[in-house]
């Protein structure tokens, strides 16, 4: 009976330490069709108290930072990310500036250099990371007339590239990072930053919230396939010690074997990069992130049965 009621305790504490947690963030899409109902959905975000919104580069995320700049009034929100290409560094910093300025000093500008397919469509020609992202924030902290410019947040998955974000910036963001890594990573940035709770530090993480946890693994798998083909995704894996499971993809790729790609992405890196199963283990999950370093766990749902808004559904359920 005793040994009963201790473990009752420490499940009724464990209970009360996951409730006393900061809810997580939540990554936003302006989905073409539904664009309204995904500012009402912001809204019920922010009524619930989740600690941000990240949007990303699809779905003309600046002027969904525009939106929630006018439609919310407390949750902080953040580009993740704007690519660098896509715009000059006047017409960023006046747009920034300006949301910074109406939404009370909620917004940040997460940049980065994105990807070769982007590049593309943009019709640009990239030079060195480093040295294009370093160019750009020297660029854009000189701009002068615009009143307060808002911070500035790199897009990082190696350690170099963090390494420049807490030299020149007041955060890092990662994207599919992996748990297991996330203290090295971390050890690219300056004490002083690590510890800073004003430096943000966050990462965007696939998440399906379901009881089949096969369902849920295939969504994340669906949803992490196409980074898979883009050697910067890969060259960090491969860092972060999944450098067979990411020879065996190139391999693959070279072959013109396509289709065989998600079945390379395996059960024991899915674990570390992504968060699925039960309420409870998403949980347990997004506590194991927080401890690894991460300030704010950027959920960015997906679901088993049904579209962006079911995901949502599903994740109030869990977190509240």
């Amino acid at each position: 009976a005793l040994g009963s009621a201790a473990r009752g305790g420490r499940v009724a504490a464990k209970r009360e330490i996951a409730m006393s947690r900061t809810k997580p963030a939540v990554a936003l899409v302006a989905v073409p069709g539904r664009r309204r109902r995904m500012i009402e959905a912001a809204q019920e975000i922010e009524r619930r108290g989740y600690a941000g919104l990240f949007c990303p580069s699809l779905g003309a995320n600046m002027s969904l930072c525009e939106a929630l700049a006018w439609h919310t009034t407390t949750i902080p929100f953040c580009t993740a990310i704007a690519p660098i290409y896509a715009r000059t560094v006047s017409d960023f910093a006046a747009s920034g500036a300006f949301m910074h300025e109406v939404s009370g000093g909620r917004f940040s500008l997460g940049i980065g250099i994105a990807h070769g397919p982007s590049h593309v469509r943009m019709g640009v020609v990239p030079g060195k990371p480093l040295a294009d992202t370093r160019g750009f924030v020297e660029r854009y902290q000189a701009q002068e007339g615009l009143g307060p410019l808002a911070p500035v947040v790199l897009a990082a998955m190696r350690t170099r590239m963090v390494a420049l974000a807490g030299e020149i910036s007041q955060g890092v963001i990662f994207a599919n990072a992996c748990l297991s890594h996330m203290r090295t990573s971390l050890a690219a940035l300056p004490e002083g930053k690590r510890a800073d709770p004003g430096f943000m530090i966050a990462d965007m993480i696939p998440t399906c919230i379901s009881d089949d946890l096969a369902a849920a693994k295939a969504v994340n798998r669906r949803t992490l396939t196409s980074y898979a083909f883009l050697p910067n995704y890969r060259n960090y894996w491969k860092e972060a010690g999944y450098e067979q499971e990411m020879v065996d993809i190139e391999t693959a790729i070279d072959q013109g074997r396509r289709d065989d790609v998600p079945k390379m992405l395996t059960d024991r890196w899915l674990a570390d990069v992504t968060l699925f199963g039960t309420a409870n283990q998403v949980r347990e999950k997004v506590e194991a992130w927080e401890d690894a370093g991460v300030r704010s766990v950027v959920l960015v749902p997906s679901s088993a049965a049904g579209n962006q808004l079911v995901a949502m559904q599903e994740m109030f359920a869990t977190f509240g």
